[in-house]
């Protein structure tokens, strides 16, 4: 179900890099909505600023102006280092391209990291973690370390990873780069079937155009600014 109000936002977001004739205008004034239940496609060549964009609207990065809004009055941008961290701990799934797992932790163990940080009691922690890898199809992988596991599998961990703390936030970048086509499509499912089940204020960046297909919105960037 889409919201009225915007569950995430960007509003005039800039974001330069480097001083003088060595600046690079990464993000320029950049609107951004995405509610509850909406995957958002943020497309665009390489170099056009997509991972930027995402690093700022998921409280990684901070805008040189601008804002980011969560629920159209909380400042994601402007609350203090402890108070982001808090809020991408509770708020934000992130899923990352490289799918940034620990080798020597099982599916599990990797799984269960947000939970540990979030200090969510150990009895919970294994009910919420089995239900989770369930549902991305991998409880039969639950003790398996990610070189044991295929990259389809991995991004999957990587996904429940994302999404066990029960976030209302979903960013991936670029989440099915490194797969084939067919591992591709059904982390693509997986996705989009998450985002509408839960729903999700995801955001998403990706050349694949059947990702793209797939997403309620799509966001052209060009040399950091919104072309369409």
């Amino acid at each position: 179900m889409v919201s009225g109000t915007p569950r995430l936002a960007g509003r005039d977001l800039r974001r330069t890099f480097g001083t003088g004739e060595a600046q690079v205008h990464a993000i320029v004034g950049v609107d951004i909505d995405v509610n509850g239940g909406q995957l958002t496609a943020v497309t665009g060549p390489s170099g056009s600023g997509k991972t930027t964009l995402l690093n700022l609207l998921g409280g990684l990065d901070r805008p040189t102006s601008g804002r980011v809004l969560l629920d159209g009055d909380t400042v994601l941008s402007e609350l203090s280092e402890n108070a982001v961290l808090a809020t991408r701990r509770q708020r934000i799934g992130y899923v990352f391209q490289t799918f940034g797992l620990v080798p020597v932790l099982s599916a599990t163990e990797n799984v269960e990291v947000p939970l540990r940080l979030n200090g969510v009691a150990a009895s919970e922690r294994a009910e919420r973690v089995a239900a989770i890898l369930e549902r991305v199809g991998l409880a039969r992988h639950a003790k398996q370390r990610p070189h044991e596991l295929s990259g389809g599998q991995q991004q999957r961990v990587g996904v429940a990873r994302a999404l066990v703390a029960e976030p209302d936030i979903l960013i991936a970048d670029e989440p099915t780069g490194q797969l084939d086509s067919d591992t591709a499509a059904t982390i693509m499912d997986l996705i989009v079937e998450l985002t509408h089940e839960r729903g999700l204020a995801s955001v998403i960046s990706t050349h694949d155009p059947l990702l793209m297909a797939r997403a309620d919105r799509i966001v052209h960037l060009l040399d950091g600014a919104v072309k369409a």
